[in-house]
């Protein structure tokens, strides 16, 4: 009986630690907490591709650089970006806060083959394209940046100047 007990409390122990690994581990789907509460609001959030009002052709290369990089829409405008990677290397664009972005490119940085699952982002093998349909719901500036290691120190960001409309509330 006593050697049941012990082989019990050893495989409680087992589980409870391999439980904590995994959520420990995280991915950009859940282990960053992107999108939520206010870096969600100082961005924006996922937009509906039916009420897109217009697109946006972004470009980027091994040249470490955004094709525009400077963008501007106006507060409450839902955007569709369809992304292009032209170069031989994978690239990404994301969307956050400067601090946000920071962060995640530090977590990047450790976890090179992390993946990519939320809406704010999309990730692109050489030569492939995809896209973001995201909403700008408050006037300001939200930044971008390709969050592959060495790349954003590299300079490739870009910003987009959500411009304030009287319509928007």
């Amino acid at each position: 009986m006593k050697h049941n007990i012990l082989r019990n409390a050893a495989f409680a122990a087992l589980t409870a630690l391999a439980a904590a690994g995994a959520s420990a581990a995280g991915n950009h789907a859940g282990g960053h907490g992107h999108g939520h509460g206010d870096a969600e609001a100082a961005i924006g959030r996922p937009g509906v591709a039916a009420k897109a009002t217009r697109t946006i052709n972004v470009d980027m290369t091994d040249g470490m650089r955004f094709t525009p990089a400077d963008i501007k829409v106006k507060q409450g405008e839902t955007v569709r970006f369809v992304v292009k990677n032209s170069g031989q290397i994978k690239h990404e664009l994301v969307l956050g806060t400067e601090k946000e972005l920071k962060e995640h490119y530090e977590a990047m940085k450790k976890n090179p083959e992390m993946e990519h699952a939320d809406p704010n982002m999309v990730t692109l093998a050489a030569g492939k394209s995809g896209e973001i349909v995201w909403q700008f719901t408050k006037a300001g500036k939200v930044d971008f940046a390709c969050l592959q290691p060495g790349h954003y120190d590299a300079g490739m960001k870009g910003a987009v100047t959500v411009g304030k409309t009287a319509a928007a509330k």
